[in-house]
Parts: C-alpha cells; structure tokens; sequence
C-alpha cells in the first residue's frame, strides 16, 4: 500500500442505512428466491419506505414480525417461521428461502442457524441464514453477509475437468444489463467469466475450490471474499474496482494479467470514453467535493472524480478493510500524483459534528451525504447530493461512467439555473415600467 496515503479514525456513530435494505436490490437479481425478514415493527415500517409499497408487484420479500410473546419467549419460534415458510412454499414455490435476520433477533439471541436445517429438511426447500443487521458499518454490507453466506452453498465441483481449471468467478449484485457489459469486455480480451457470486437463479450458483479465481465488483464485499478464500480456498485477484473508465481498465488489466493474457487495445478503449465524458468533465473541472462517508463507495468514487479534475477535501467512509481495497487505494494514491493534486485526507468512521464544522470552513461545491443529513445541509446552502443513489444507479464498467457524472453534476447544474433565474427575475423588476 502506498506510503503516502494517511488515515485517520473518529469515534462517530454510524448514520446510514439500515443493511436490511439489501433486500431491496438483491430479491430483484435473485430471481427465484424469497427473502423472509425477521424482526420488530419498525423493521417492516423501514421495508415499507425504503422499498415502496409494490402493491401490484407481488415482490419475493416478506416481513415476520416478532410481537411481545416472541421477545419474551412464550411462543415457539420454530412452529411460527415453519408456518411462515410453509405458506411463501405453497404461494410462490421459491428455488431458497433467505432469512434476514435483524438486530432484534441478535438481542434474544435467536437461533436462526439452528432452526433453519430442521426447517429445510422438512421443506425441502433450501434456507440461507444471513444476519444483515444494524450491527455492521454501512448498509451495504447487508448484500455482503448475504453474498457470504451464499458461497457455503456454491457447489464444490461437478467433476475431474472443471477441478483443474482455473475458473474465473465474479462476486457482487449488479443488473444483468451491466454484469453483461463487464462480460463482453473480457471476452474481447479472450476471458471467459464462469460464474457470478450471485448469479440470476440460485440454482445457478457457480462451482468454487481451490483452482478457481474469484474477483469482487464492489468494494464493500469483504467478508464475501474473506470467505471464499477461507471455506473454499479460492485464489482473490486483488483489484481495483470496475468504476469509472480508469478503475474498469485497471481491473481486466489485472484479471489478465492473473491468465497470463496481453490486453489489446484497452486503453485506446479507456481514452475513447474519456472523450464521450469530456462536456461533463468541464463542469466539473475545479470543483470541490467533499464526501462524508455511507456506502463504502467512496475511495472509488473520489478517485473517478479526482481523474475527471475535482477538487477533493475528505473522504469519510464508515469502515476501511485496508487489505481488500489496497489496490484500489493504490490507485487512488497513483491518480493523485499524476493529476498533480494533494492526497485527500480519509477518515473513518467519521463524527458527522465535526465533519460539519470542517465543511463549513471548506466550503464544498458538493457535499456527498446520507438522506439525513441531506435536507440540513441544503438549507444552509450546501448543495447536497444523496449517497444512496450511486448503490442503486447502474455505475460499473466503461459505459454507465456517463451516469455517475449525471448524479453528480445535476446538483450543480441545478443550481447554475437557478443563479440564472435569479439574475433574470431581479432584471424584470429592475426594469423601469
């Protein structure tokens, strides 16, 4: 890791999402799976706002709510979930049922891991455990508990060939529009994917032992990948993450570089998209930007928008697994020296009080921010734009780098018209009658 990269840590709480909002990206790429979460009230009330009311959708996701006598032990949870499970069987006949267990479920200490192969064997329906509660760091990190407790149910090999080759499996909840695009660009260099960690069915998962090679597309999938190489003893290609025209160049450099392969005529592919950015890139050339930390995307994005000339002074991010984004703090580090602009400071877990004492001093042009903070932050005459729309915007590979650019800059363009129809309103009613 570069030497000149300074990190610093404050003891902030963690203001972001609940991960429970996983359900909300992962049951629409999962096509033939249930998501069942367990918890209180206002664990359904979040589900509700944050997903929407699909009245008309039918979504795969449920809530089982946990009323008094569950909390205090006096109804039998198993008989409860059994009844639960056997009605989303008969109703939608799912490939795996997924239990999302929340925080509540911590606090009595459920014991969801035991309850489930009981549940399963009865069924006969696959049941995943995955604890996605307000216990981690970000919200994101919902997807990568989930992601996780997948891989156990990868199958190993399917025989003797598949066993020697070097397989390539890519891990992380993209649309299928975009898991295409990455697929195409690695076939144009002779690679062939093999598997995605999670893939369109579940019954579709791909095969992983110890001759398969396994690489992230989202930088909060650390334990994902802690436990491929761990359970499965799958090799990690360390790379930087597929956003941006720079970090998607960077990352098949590296896949190819892992086969042996020469890559051909990537970067002309970088510089060609380079140019379609050019008109967004001049209204953002000198700006400043400050992000505050919520959905682990930030070290990727800040480097994207350090290469298309803004200006950024913090990079906040609610917890840095230094090992597993190494390559893309290299990156960053490397993106600094080249545009000849100082290494931004990056602090994790950060106090949001003092976060807003430092962007008052700063002055930012742009504030990248959680919805809380949001709406403060406008009306004191920061502009503002939510973090949360980068996690559910189409933002890996060379052709959605445009759309990361139109988050960022409708802000900013926003605010030009504006100037711009002050300034006429003032003329009209400066004019003499």
């Amino acid at each position: 890791m570069n030497k000149n990269l300074k990190f610093e840590c404050e003891t902030g709480n963690y203001h972001t999402f609940c991960p429970i909002s996983c359900v909300a990206w992962l049951y629409q790429k999962i096509e033939d799976s249930f998501f069942l979460v367990i918890g209180t009230k206002t664990c359904g009330y979040f589900l509700q706002n944050a997903l929407g009311v699909m009245i008309f959708a039918e979504p795969r996701y449920a809530m089982a709510e946990l009323e008094e006598g569950d909390i205090s032990a006096q109804l039998n949870d198993y008989k409860e979930l059994k009844r639960l499970c056997l009605k989303i069987q008969q109703d939608r006949n799912p490939s795996v049922i997924i239990w999302i267990g929340t925080c509540t479920t911590e606090i009595i200490k459920m014991d969801l891991e035991g309850m489930a192969p009981r549940l399963e064997a009865e069924l006969n329906v696959p049941i995943v455990v995955a604890r996605a509660n307000g216990l981690d760091y970000a919200f994101t990190q919902g997807e990568d508990t989930v992601l996780s407790a997948l891989v156990n149910r990868c199958p190993k090999s399917k025989n003797k060939k598949t066993l020697a080759e070097k397989n390539l499996v890519l891990f992380g909840s993209i649309s299928q529009t975009v898991a295409t695009q990455l697929d195409l660009e690695l076939k144009k260099q002779g690679i062939e994917i093999h598997g995605w960690l999670p893939d369109q069915r579940y019954t579709d998962l791909p095969e992983l032992n110890e001759h398969t090679y396994v690489c992230g597309v989202n930088p909060f999938l650390s334990r994902t990948a802690t436990t491929l190489m761990r359970r499965r003893k799958c090799k990690l290609i360390g790379a930087p993450f597929p956003i941006g025209p720079d970090g998607t160049r960077h990352w098949i450099q590296k896949i190819c570089e892992t086969y042996s392969v020469s890559c051909k005529g990537l970067l002309e592919r970088e510089e060609s998209i380079w140019a379609q950015l050019q008109d967004y890139c001049q209204i953002i050339k000198g700006r400043s930007i400050f992000f505050m930390g919520d959905n682990l995307l930030e070290i990727s994005l800040a480097r994207f928008l350090i290469r298309c000339g803004m200006i950024v002074y913090e990079i906040g991010i609610p917890y840095m697994d230094k090992r597993f984004q190494s390559a893309e703090l290299d990156l960053l580090a490397k993106t600094c020296l080249e545009m000849n602009v100082p290494i931004p400071r990056i602090v994790e877990k950060p106090d949001n009080y003092n976060q807003i004492q430092r962007i008052r001093e700063l002055q930012p042009d742009l504030v990248i921010t959680g919805m809380g903070l949001a709406n403060p932050l406008e009306s004191r005459g920061i502009h503002t734009k939510w973090s949360v729309e980068f996690t559910f915007a189409q933002i890996h590979g060379f052709t959605n780098a445009r759309d990361i650019l139109e988050l960022i800059t409708r802000p900013l363009r926003r605010n030009q018209h504006l100037q711009k129809l002050e300034s006429i309103k003032n003329f009209v009613y400066e004019s003499p009658a």
